[in-house]
C-alpha cells in the first residue's frame, strides 16, 4: 500500500551541546534520538535516519530497532547534506515524506499518525506541525511532488526554502501543547527542560 516514510535527520553535529551529544541525551531511560526514532516506528509507517560517519554511539542507540539507516558522508556541510542523502534512500512508491527533526523529546506516535492521517486525506498539501495558536513548528510533511525541490536544497538548511517557496500549500496541524516547537540544542535548553519536568 502506497504511504509516506518518516524522514529523521539525525547527522548534526550537536556543536551547542559540546562535548556532550544531545541526541545521546537520556530522555525517560533512554537516549533521545532512540525515544523519537521509537515513536516514528509507532505511527506505522517505513522510518530512515540519516547519520553521520563519525558518531558509532548514535548507530548504536537505535540497535534492534527496524529502521533502515543512511550515512551522510559529507554531513559536516550542513543539513541539506543529509537531507540530500535521505532523500536518496527513501522506499520506492512513498506519497510523501515527514522530515522529523531527531531533538524534539515531546513528539509522541499520536502526533504522527495525526498528520499522516491528513496526508491521505489531502494528499497535495503541505502539512507543518504548529501550536495551538499557530506557531509553527515540526515535523514537516511533504508530499511526493516536491521531492525533487528537496533534494535540490543547499546549504544548512533542511526543507525551509521549499516550504517558503510552497506557502499556498501550506496546511498547519495543531498538535498539543508544545510537541511542535520543543527542541532541545543546548546545556540550558536541558537544563530548563529537565527542571520543568522533563525525564
Amino acid at each position: 500500500m502506497a504511504q509516506p516514510c518518516i524522514l529523521i535527520l539525525a547527522a548534526g553535529a550537536s556543536a551547542r551541546m559540546a562535548p556532550r551529544d544531545k541526541l545521546l541525551e537520556p530522555v525517560a531511560g533512554q537516549p533521545l534520538l532512540r525515544r523519537v526514532v521509537q515513536r516514528a516506528l509507532d505511527a506505522g509507517v517505513p522510518v530512515v535516519v540519516v547519520l553521520p560517519p563519525d558518531r558509532p554511539l548514535r548507530a548504536a542507540a537505535l540497535a534492534a530497532l527496524a529502521v533502515a539507516t543512511v550515512v551522510a558522508a559529507d554531513a559536516n556541510r550542513g543539513m541539506a547534506a543529509s537531507l540530500r542523502a535521505g532523500m536518496a534512500a527513501l522506499p520506492m512508491g512513498a506519497t510523501g515524506v515527514m522530515i522529523l527533526p531527531a531533538d524534539m523529546p515531546a513528539i509522541t506516535a499520536q502526533d504522527l499518525r495525526q498528520m499522516i492521517a491528513r496526508h491521505e486525506a489531502a494528499p497535495d498539501r503541505l502539512l507543518r506541525g504548529a501550536t495551538a495558536a499557530g506557531r509553527e513548528g515540526h515535523p514537516a510533511l511533504f508530499p511526493a511532488d516536491l521531492f525533487g525541490a528537496l533534494a535540490a536544497v543547499t546549504g544548512d538548511e533542511g526543507g525551509r526554502s521549499v516550504l517558503a517557496a510552497h506557502r499556498d500549500r501550506v496546511e498547519h496541524i495543531a498538535l498539543p501543547g508544545d510537541h511542535a516547537v520543543l527542541d532541545l540544542d543546548t546545556p540550558e535548553d536541558w537544563a530548563a527542560y529537565r527542571a520543568s519536568g522533563g525525564q
